[in-house]
Parts: structure tokens; sequence; C-alpha cells
């Protein structure tokens, strides 16, 4: 038998079990080993998400890792046993943004894993073969959970275009953040400052490579200093305190999920310093590419970001723990 864990409704949810899904055509059962859960997905479970981008009921989870356990027809029967984790984006291939890379914009319509398709909250996920990224035989599937975010921060990356010597600056020491100084530090920059208001965040940041870390009433002083700002946080203020943080000219990438009613960018401000700013949603092809290569060289170590793991059983602990505000939490997986 195989489990999955049902959300049939904002707020309500079972343990199923069922006979374990076959893939068809062109696609490939993976046995999960690790499943990540974030914000969108406490979201979810609230019913606090943007109607057009869930459809209930669900099996969530969109950040995962796992192993081949059979594959569909038309599928190389080589990947089966493989380690690998799976893009998200169920991108149709075939428009005009999918032909041009940008798999994370299709054209044919939101179609993602863990949201509007059945997620990795579970002992098997079915995936098409061709969103995989294979991983190596030594892969750390633990750690691996994490690639979804770090794709997306591999995405900002790319976007903001970092250049050895440069004065870089995170906001925000989430998953996210974190994952950005790693990321941020591999291209050399000439200073890599994170803010935070959680002082045991930034001295984590530091840890993980940054050359400094302040508040934000720290970061005040600091505005117009910085060639890239890399914003992860989401927070009502922050889109419009990184714009300030950049220097005239500079560039800033957005990465965080905004709720209605946060504060705007100042447009006066936006085009005197002729800044250019970019946004992220999920990742394309490309970014997925990136962040799995980073972590096979050992450029990025997600796992000392996790804090605590639960077996499917104890979802409800889980959900609790994600978006409840205490300092000490980090990631946290589901275990199936």
């Amino acid at each position: 038998m195989s489990r999955a864990l049902l959300v049939e409704r904002p707020g309500a949810h079972r343990l199923v079990e069922r006979d374990p899904p076959e893939p068809g055509r062109g696609e490939v059962l993976v046995r999960v080993a690790a499943a990540g859960i974030c914000m969108s997905d406490r979201e979810v479970y609230d019913g606090h998400r943007d109607p057009g981008y869930v459809r209930y009921p669900l099996i969530p989870g969109h950040e995962w890792s796992g192993t081949v356990e059979a594959v569909g027809e038309g599928v190389d029967p080589a990947l089966a046993g493989r380690k690998t984790v799976a893009e998200g984006f169920r991108s149709c291939g075939s428009c005009e943004r999918c032909r041009c890379g940008e798999t994370s914009l299709c054209a044919g319509g939101y179609a993602e894993t863990g949201f509007t398709e059945p997620g990795a909250f579970a002992d098997h996920v079915i995936v098409p073969a061709r969103l995989l990224h294979p991983l190596r035989e030594d892969a750390d599937l633990r750690a691996a959970a994490l690639l979804e975010p770090a794709a997306v921060i591999a995405a900002a990356v790319r976007a903001g275009r970092p250049r050895p010597g440069e004065r870089v600056a995170v906001v925000g020491a989430g998953t996210l953040g974190l994952l950005a100084v790693q990321l941020l530090g591999a291209s050399s920059p000439g200073g890599l400052t994170v803010v935070d208001p959680r002082a045991a965040r930034g001295e984590q940041a530091l840890r993980f490579g940054a050359t400094g870390s302040v508040d934000p009433a720290g970061a005040a002083e600091l505005e117009g200093r910085f060639d890239l700002v890399v914003e992860t946080a989401g927070a009502p203020t922050t889109a419009a305190a990184s714009c300030r943080l950049a220097r005239r000219g500079g560039r800033v990438v957005l990465t965080g999920m905004f709720a209605p009613g946060a504060a705007g960018i100042d447009p006066v401000h936006l085009s005197l310093s002729q800044l250019e700013v970019r946004s992220v949603f999920g990742a394309p092809s490309s970014a997925w590419s990136d962040a799995v290569r980073a972590f096979g060289l050992g450029l990025l170590d997600p796992a000392p970001l996790i804090t605590h793991e639960f077996p499917l059983e104890r979802f409800a602990d889980a959900i609790a723990l994600v978006g409840g505000g205490d300092p000490k939490t980090g990631k946290v997986l589901l275990r199936p």
C-alpha cells in the first residue's frame, strides 16, 4: 500500500491508503525520501492561497527528493533506481515562452506539483520524466529536498547577474535568504550583507558565508550602497526597502511572496535611481540545472537549514511549526 496526506479542504486533512499509483506514458513513479514544508503549504492548508493557484482536494508537497521506483511507457528504463528531484511547474514545452526557455512563464495554464497536481506528502509521487533532474549516487536525499527553493534562488541569481567584487545584500534570512547567501557567495562578492530582524538568523547567515549582518534599523544607514539586492522575505515593507538599499543604477531581484497591501515601490525613486528591478516566481529549467549542479559540487549545502523532521502521521504537528514564529524553527521535513 501507499500512503498519502490528503487536504480535502482548508483546515481538513486525513491520511489515506491506496494502491501505489502506476506511471503512465512519459511518467515515472518516485518513492519519496523527504518533502519540505514551506509557507506556501501553510497557505494551502489555511485556505489563504489565491484560488487560481490551488485545487482541492489535494496532496500537497512541492519540495521533495526521492528515488525512481518505476517508469512508464516511453521512459528510459535506466532511470529506475536513480536518486532524483523534479521541477514543479508542469510546463507545456511548446508555447512561445517555453520554447524561449522561460518554462516558469508557460502560457499553457498554471499546473504545479503539490498545488494543482498530486504532490509528495506521500510515499510515492508521479511526475513527467522530462521534469526530472537526476542526482549523484552519493547525494544526500534529506538535503536534496530543499533543491526546489534553491532553484528559485538560482533563478534570482541568474536574474541579478552578480559580478566578482560587487557589494551584495540579501534581505531576509529564512530558507531562501540563507540559500541565497551560499549561491551568491560563490560569485566572489566584495561584500555580502544580510538584513534580518532576528539576531540568531543573522548569526547563521554569517556561518553560511555572509560578511555582515544587520537588522532593518541598521540597514537604513546602508541605503544606496549595494550593486545587487536580493529580496527573499516577502514582508510588507521589504520590496520598497530593498530598492532603497540599491545604489543608483543597481539591480534588485524580488523573490518573496507578497500579500496584498504590501508597501509599494516609490516610482520617483525608481526612475531617478535608474534601478533594474526583476521578480521571480518559481524557477525555469535552467535554474533547476544550476541548483542541482551547485549541490553536486558542494557549493550548496542545504542540510544545516533542517531543524525538524516528522512522519506523515504527524503532519498536524509539522504544519503548526511552519509560520509559527519560533526563531528556532528552520526547514521542517516530512519523512514518509
